[in-house]
């Protein structure tokens, strides 16, 4: 994973903002903690301009979790994008990370099972992703509020903006 990041590269995501080293470890410390993602990855698209490249995927980040006795998994929509230099190859490093945030949802693991979640727990959450918040936070991890989401287009327009810009 170490290998997947510029030594200058920075990550946004929704429990870490750092550099890709730092996430990595970050990565390593959540799994030690049994927070254990799986990621489920589309096809990729990579759009070229001269020694920039923009890559750009859909995917399904799956958490299993307990709370209250329930077994349940945290499941969230994202359009993960990747800026690195063109020309790498495909283990390439890439040089900056920020997901757009679709949608999440939160599935009892047992049918049969019910999740139950004081709605004013989820008020100081974002739409797009306020359940994966919520599972965050109860681990202990402080969320970024402000990231890229259907919830907020202008948000969207505002990476895409800047990650062509910079793509030239």
């Amino acid at each position: 994973m170490r290998a997947c990041f510029h030594p200058d590269s920075h990550v946004r995501v929704s429990w870490f903002r750092g550099n890709g080293a730092d996430f990595v470890q970050g990565s390593i410390d959540m799994a030690r903690r049994n927070v254990l993602a799986k990621h489920r990855l589309s096809p990729i698209r990579v759009v070229l301009s001269g020694n920039r490249a923009v890559a750009s995927m859909p995917a399904i980040v799956e958490i299993p979790r307990g709370r209250k006795g329930i077994e349940m998994t945290s499941i969230e929509a994202i359009r993960a994008s990747f800026t690195g230099p063109s020309g790498v190859t495909i283990n390439g490093a890439s040089s900056a990370s920020t997901p757009i945030y679709l949608r999440d949802e939160l599935t009892p693991a047992i049918p049969g099972h019910s999740i139950s979640i004081d709605p004013h727990e989820l008020q100081s959450f974002r739409p797009a992703y306020r359940l994966l918040s919520y599972i965050l936070s109860k681990e202990g991890y402080t969320v970024d509020t402000e990231l890229p989401g259907d919830d907020r287009p202008e948000s969207i327009r505002a990476l895409m903006r800047g990650v062509f810009t910079w793509a030239g």
